[in-house]
C-alpha cells in the first residue's frame, strides 16, 4: 500500500530524512514515534506529495506528487497545525465532502460525537475557531470520508480528555478497514490500537517493531540495551523495569511482558539519543 525507498530530504544543508526504507501494508496500524526534529512530520509531508525529495514514495503504486488528486482522494489527513483557512465551517465541510463523494451529514455526526456544537459554528470562519474546535473539525472531516489510508500528525494534541477518548474509540471502530499512520508523542494512548511501531531519530528509522494482533499477553520478551555513556536519569527509568545493570551501567538486560511492549517503547523513546544498540526477542515457551 505505502512504499518508501531510499527517501532523502534536505532543507538547505540540513538532512531531515536520511535514506528511509519502509513498506506499510493494507490493514497495518502504525504508531510513528520520535522526539521533535526526528523527521516524522517531514516523512508525512513527503507521503502526501507536499515536498520534493530524493528516492521513491508511492501509495498504491502511485506517486503522490504526480497523481495528487487521485492519491489524496483516498487519504484522510489530520495535520499537526491547522491551516489558516478563512472559509466558513459549513462551506469547508461541503467542499471537503464533495471532493470524495461523502455525505456532509456524516462529517456533522462525527463532529457532534467529538463534542463539537457544529450547528452553532457553520457560519464562522475556520480560522476564528479555538484550537480544540479546529482539531475536532479536522478529525471529523478526515474520518467522515471513505479513505483507504488515515494519516494523523499529533491528532489528539488539542483535544480535551473526553474528546481524546472518543477520538480513539472512533479509530478503533475502523481499525480493520483502513491503513493508519499515527504520529504521536504519547505511545500509551495508541498502544491498544496499533500493530506496528516505527521510531525515528535524526531522520532515520531506529526501531521497526510489528506487534501481532493476537500477541500473547502472558508472553515475555528478552531485552538488551547498550548505552553510549552512563546517564543517571536513564538508569533510574530502566531500573524501574527491573533490568540488570552490566558493564558498569553501559549495558542493561531484562524481561518485558508482551502486554507492556509498547509502554516500554514509550519510555525508551525518551532516551533514544543515548542508546547505541537495542535488541528485543520473544522468549520460547
Amino acid at each position: 500500500m505505502i512504499h518508501f525507498k531510499n527517501v532523502v530530504k534536505n532543507f538547505r544543508k540540513a538532512r531531515v530524512l536520511d535514506g528511509i526504507n519502509l513498506d506499510i501494508q493494507i490493514g497495518e496500524r502504525v504508531a510513528l514515534i520520535g522526539s521533535n526534529g526526528a523527521g516524522k512530520t517531514t516523512l508525512i509531508r513527503c507521503l502526501l506529495g507536499e515536498y520534493t525529495h530524493d528516492g521513491e514514495v508511492t501509495i498504491d503504486q502511485l506517486d503522490p506528487r504526480s497523481n495528487r488528486t487521485k492519491v489524496l482522494g483516498n487519504i484522510g489527513f489530520v495535520p499537526q497545525l491547522p491551516p489558516p483557512l478563512k472559509m466558513p465551517v459549513g462551506q469547508l465541510i461541503n467542499f471537503s465532502a464533495s471532493l470524495c463523494g461523502t455525505d456532509p451529514q456524516r462529517i456533522h455526526e462525527i463532529a457532534k460525537r467529538l463534542g463539537l456544537d457544529i450547528d452553532a459554528i457553520l457560519a464562522r470562519q475556520f480560522v476564528r475557531l479555538s484550537g480544540g474546535m479546529k482539531q475536532k473539525l479536522l478529525i471529523a472531516i478526515a474520518l467522515g470520508r471513505n479513505a483507504k489510508v488515515l494519516v494523523m500528525d499529533e491528532p489528539a494534541a488539542n483535544l480535551d480528555p473526553e474528546a481524546r477518548k472518543i477520538f480513539f474509540d472512533l479509530l478503533a471502530e475502523r481499525q480493520h478497514e483502513v491503513t493508519m499512520i499515527i504520529s504521536s508523542h504519547r505511545l500509551d494512548e495508541v498502544s491498544s490500537l496499533v500493530n506496528r511501531v516505527i521510531e525515528m531519530d535524526l531522520g532515520k528509522v531506529v526501531l521497526d517493531d510489528r506487534v501481532a494482533d493476537d500477541v500473547s499477553l502472558s508472553g515475555l520478551l528478552a531485552c538488551r540495551i547498550v548505552v553510549k555513556r552512563i546517564e543517571p536519569a536513564f538508569a533510574k527509568a530502566i531500573s524501574a523495569w527491573k533490568f540488570t545493570e552490566l558493564d558498569g551501567g553501559l549495558a542493561w538486560e531484562g524481561k518485558i511482558a508482551s502486554a507492556d511492549r509498547l509502554r516500554f517503547h514509550g519510555m525508551v523513546a525518551r532516551y533514544i539519543a543515548l542508546i547505541s544498540d537495542i535488541s528485543l526477542n520473544e522468549e520460547a515457551n
